[in-house]
């Protein structure tokens, strides 16, 4: 699925540019370009950055208590 239909961006690549370390929309967009045109995807490459840092958030926490 295009997160960034004016330059052609799919999900998988917006995740993938997460899992090597970008952690802003600004970040993803110097990547691969995504939310650098009109801007109509920003939303969704925000809640993608907001799984992987809950993800991450509760991986934490479990540890602290586990």
């Amino acid at each position: 699925m295009y997160v960034c239909i004016c330059n052609g961006v799919t999900e998988r690549e917006v995740r993938d540019e997460i899992a090597c370390g970008a952690r802003t929309e600004e970040a993803i967009g110097a990547r691969c370009g995504a939310g650098t045109s009109c801007g109509t995807c920003l939303d969704r490459i925000c809640d993608l950055l907001g799984a992987v840092t809950e993800r991450r958030h509760d991986r934490i926490l479990a540890e602290q208590t586990g």
